[in-house]
């Protein structure tokens, strides 16, 4: 952008770049969808579906003093609703292939004995129960794509790839006065969230598990925000990374946690799903410690 660009000017770009990525994977996903495609495709179009509707959703919710607030508002609220539902299927099938590659791993390093008598069994279980969840994650994306809350939110970022409604006033300013200090505010808000962390060598605790979410919200907030600015994200795309790998390794420590709560299960499996729980929350701590590397590179 050049020094004359106004607020509005690299906000207005900035959003009409996300729609248009928006509106191409939609395509590539209906068509995908018919059978145009292979799945490597649809997937792929899923993750761009995602990906630009929260960008979209996270700047409306950084710069809403520079957008039209009440169309704003509004535009944000479907987006997180179809990026969190369009999530969904694609978080459980994640889960279930990395638990069943941790049970092999796990009960191939153990050789003979309990682990091994139990992991095919806690495989089976495992896999029933998210098989099931991605069912029905599944039917609720078909769902979703279908109804007419979809269609009209469809429709309202085919409208904003071309005319993004902006505060008259707030769009006119300089990009220093008005978006730099928004996006601070974002900044502001993440430092604050990794300083409540828990302490670096306090003990080790599953109920910090939402912390920790929250500071991988907020992060990816400030890395889109200065994506929106023509920053440097690289950095923060690691460190995103890194709370990317914390919430996977702790949301199948709560599937393997929730299986060995099933009811009349054989000692075995759950000693299994027990060793199998250890090794996500390590996978937990480690995550922790990568990110705690990298918080002096996130300003």
């Amino acid at each position: 952008m050049t020094g004359a660009a106004t607020a509005g000017d690299v906000l207005g770009t900035y959003l009409r770049s996300q729609a248009t990525t928006f509106l191409r994977a939609l395509r590539v996903h209906e068509e995908s969808a018919a059978g145009g495609t292979g799945p490597a495709e649809g997937g792929d179009a899923a993750r761009g579906l995602r990906g630009a509707a929260r960008r979209i959703a996270s700047s409306l919710t950084t710069f809403r003093a520079v957008a039209e607030s009440s169309w704003a508002d509004g535009l944000r609220t479907e987006l997180v609703w179809l990026s969190s539902t369009l999530a969904d299927e694609h978080a459980y099938a994640a889960r279930l292939s990395r638990l069943m590659d941790a049970l092999h791993r796990l009960s191939g390093a153990s050789g003979a004995g309990s682990l091994a008598v139990g992991s095919a069994r806690a495989g089976a279980l495992l896999e029933r129960q998210l098989t099931l969840a991605r069912t029905r994650a599944h039917s609720a994306t078909l769902s979703a794509l279908g109804s007419s809350r979809f269609h009209a939110v469809a429709d309202a970022v085919a409208v904003l790839a071309s005319e993004v409604p902006l505060d008259p006033v707030a769009a006119r300013g300089r990009v220093e006065d008005v978006l730099v200090p928004l996006a601070e505010v974002a900044r502001a808000r993440l430092d604050a969230a990794v300083e409540a962390l828990p302490p670096r060598h306090s003990p080790y605790s599953a109920q910090d598990d939402g912390a920790w979410h929250e500071v991988r919200r907020l992060l990816r907030v400030h890395r889109y925000a200065r994506e929106a600015l023509g920053g440097e994200v690289t950095r923060l795309a690691v460190a995103g990374e890194a709370l990317d790998r914390h919430r996977d390794a702790s949301e199948a420590a709560a599937a393997s946690a929730t299986a060995a709560r099933t009811p009349r299960i054989a000692p075995a499996t759950a000693y299994a799903l027990g060793v199998l729980h250890a090794d996500q929350r390590h996978a937990v701590e480690a995550a922790r410690h990568s990110f705690e590397a990298l918080v002096p590179c996130l300003s």
